[in-house]
C-alpha cells in the first residue's frame, strides 16, 4: 500500500525500450507502456523528475564472468557484429509511446544497477530527490537491482504493479511479495497519480 510520496519524487523507468519491450512477457507490455505512459505525463504535469534508462550491455565485464546461462557475445568481434545488428533494429531505443521529453534525464547502464557507473544518484541529488516511483521491464532484474541500491542510498521506493512486468510470471511475484515490501511500497498507476496530488 501506498502511504504518501515524497514532495520531490523521481520517477524511474527501466529499460522500456525496443529490444525489451518485444520480449516475451509475463504482462502484455503494450499494458506496461500504457501505465508507464501515464505516470510520465502526470509527473511532467506536477514538474517532477522522470529519469529514462535503458541498458547496453555489450562488452561489460559482467558478459565476459562464468555463468550457467548466458547468451551474451564474448569476443570483440561477435560483440561488435550484436552491436550493428542491434543498433539496427532499434534494440537500444526507447519506445516512441513514451511521452518522454528532451529535459528528461537520460541514463544508459551496462548491467542491471542503474546506480552501477553511472550518473543516477548525482542526477538524483541534484535535484534533491528523496523518493523513487519505479516501472519498467523486467522487475527482478533491472528493477529490482536498482532498488536494492536505492534503498541502500536511503530513498523512499514506490513500485507500480501494473507499470512493470517480467520475463517470467513466478520472478515477478517473487519481487512484489518477498522484496518489494521489505525496501519499499507497492501500489497500482491510479494510486501513484492520486498520492501525486496529496503530497503538496
Amino acid at each position: 500500500m501506498i502511504t504518501q510520496l515524497d514532495p520531490v519524487t523521481a520517477l524511474v523507468l527501466i529499460d522500456l525500450q525496443k529490444g525489451i519491450v518485444n520480449l516475451p512477457t509475463a504482462h502484455p507490455s503494450a499494458e506496461i507502456v500504457k501505465h508507464s505512459a501515464l505516470l510520465v505525463q502526470a509527473f511532467h504535469q506536477y514538474n517532477l523528475p522522470v529519469v529514462v534508462v535503458n541498458v547496453n550491455p555489450l562488452g561489460a565485464a559482467w558478459t565476459l564472468t562464468r555463468v550457467e546461462t548466458s547468451t551474451a557475445p564474448r569476443d570483440e568481434h561477435s560483440i561488435q557484429q550484436a552491436r550493428t545488428a542491434m543498433e539496427a533494429s532499434g534494440f537500444f531505443t526507447i519506445v516512441p509511446e513514451l511521452p518522454v521529453i528532451p529535459e528528461d534525464v537520460y541514463i544508459t547502464k551496462q548491467g542491471w544497477n542503474a546506480f552501477f557507473q553511472t550518473r543516477l544518484n548525482d542526477e538524483l541529488q541534484k535535484r534533491k530527490v528523496t523518493g523513487i516511483v519505479f516501472a519498467g521491464i523486467a522487475t527482478s532484474v533491472g528493477i529490482e537491482s536498482t532498488a536494492r541500491e536505492a534503498n541502500m542510498r536511503g530513498y523512499n521506493l514506490t513500485f507500480v504493479s501494473d507499470a512493470m512486468t517480467d520475463l517470467q510470471l513466478d520472478a515477478y511475484l517473487n519481487s512484489f511479495k518477498n522484496i518489494f515490501p521489505r525496501i519499499g511500497e507497492t501500489g497500482t498507476t491510479i494510486e501513484v497519480l492520486g498520492k501525486l496530488n496529496d503530497r503538496i
